[in-house]
């Protein structure tokens, strides 16, 4: 069972000074807590988790009025929502995929999006099936030699250069421009070629877009593992640490901190930059809106750059379906921030804030905001348990 702490409790317990705080329910000293985590996203559960089986007493704080951060999953209809986004399970690691097993059963989901563009359909990531829609090409030989057809000999480390001199103008301008521009905000002779890097060139028909040998959706949702990790330890949401940093830390050994790394230092450097995104979902009155979890549109015109249809993730028979648009956005300071720009200007900026975090020892800052890197979800598991081992020795 979440333990839920009362954080009127707490912050009146401040108030007083931690005078008569028996009578409130709470003894509150500088050794109350042995760990103030700070986010209930995967990092800050999962070690949790972790330092309650160790014997140590933690609290968790978030912002948000629900635990799980952006793998946060609410039932609509009937149907399991990912609230930020899709959020898809793979990995590598028996290990890390048998833990969270432990908590939820997974599904078999394997993700095979699909892009459309201008009223035609193409599979993704790119194969046999992609090159047979785009020229009608039956053998790798022959989608090989039309690629290199199609492929121009350009030089330059840009992205619209590599991927020209890569796969060619076809690909480029169907499949690639339209989506990575909206996306990123940027014209793509703007953006380093490591963006479309991560994408690969397949000659078979199979369309599974990772290649990890663990793949799936906990069945039920992400929010129920996060309630298992956390049942126990007292958690405080809708509650801002950094408003009452210094009250909060006279009452914790250690931080935890998993919260934007340039916030933290109140952005005295200025702050370090996100691509953000808006996402209109919407309930309708169909069984069977797209077919396929994830369609991505590669037309610019289109403002939104894919809809994700719920159910398809973890099926429920349902007369109704759940979509999603997803919008990329500018953001600004107060947006959730999702995708790190690492450009030199921002990793320039990091370079300054993680020098200021070595003057602050008893503040480990973790996860993706604290530590401005994008991580996968299994990598975010694995790092917490790997810190939270070694706290333990």
């Amino acid at each position: 069972m979440l333990e839920q702490a009362d954080a009127s409790v707490l912050l009146e317990a401040f108030a007083d000074g931690f005078k008569n705080c028996e009578k409130r329910g709470v003894e509150m000293k500088k050794s109350s807590y042995d760990y103030m985590i700070v986010g209930a996203g995967f990092f800050g559960a999962v070690f949790a988790f972790e330092m309650k089986k160790a014997g140590k007493k933690c609290l968790v704080i978030d912002r948000r009025s629900h635990i799980g951060g952006n793998s946060y999953t609410k039932k609509i209809a009937g149907i399991q929502v990912h609230k930020y986004g899709a959020h898809i399970f793979h990995t590598n690691n028996k290990k890390i995929w048998d833990y969270m097993n432990s908590f939820a059963p997974f599904n078999r989901f394997t993700n095979s999006p699909i892009a459309s563009y201008k009223g035609k359909l193409y599979n993704l990531p790119f194969n046999m099936n992609t090159f047979y829609q785009l020229w009608g090409t039956k053998t790798p030989e022959e989608a090989k030699a039309k690629i290199y057809a199609n492929a121009e000999k350009v030089s330059g480390s840009n992205l619209k250069q590599y991927a020209i001199s890569q796969v060619g103008n076809d690909i480029y301008q169907k499949l690639i421009k339209g989506y990575t521009e909206k996306q990123w905000g940027k014209p793509c002779k703007e953006l380093p070629a490591s963006i479309i890097k991560r994408i690969p060139l397949s000659f078979s028909f199979n369309n599974d877009y990772f290649s990890e040998l663990y793949q799936g959706i906990p069945i039920g949702g992400y929010t129920q593992i996060f309630e298992r990790l956390l049942s126990g330890t007292e958690v405080l949401l809708k509650t801002d640490y950094l408003e009452h940093r210094d009250k909060f830390n006279s009452i914790a050994k250690k931080i935890i901190y998993t919260g934007a790394i340039d916030e933290f230092f109140d952005y005295q450097f200025g702050n370090l930059e996100y691509r953000g995104l808006k996402f209109e979902t919407e309930t309708l009155n169909t069984e069977n809106f797209q077919g396929n979890a994830v369609v991505n549109y590669t037309n610019k015109k289109i403002p939104y750059t894919r809809i994700i249809e719920h159910k398809h993730f973890d099926w429920v028979s349902t007369p109704k379906t759940v979509i999603t648009r997803e919008y990329p956005q500018n953001w600004k300071v107060g947006d959730v921030p999702y995708y790190p720009i690492n450009d030199e200007k921002n990793i320039a900026l990091l370079k300054k804030y993680k020098a200021l975090a070595k003057r602050n020892p008893n503040v480990i800052f973790c996860g993706r905001l604290g530590e401005y890197k994008y991580y996968d979800m299994d990598d975010t598991v694995e790092l917490a348990l790997k810190f939270a081992e070694n706290e333990c020795k």
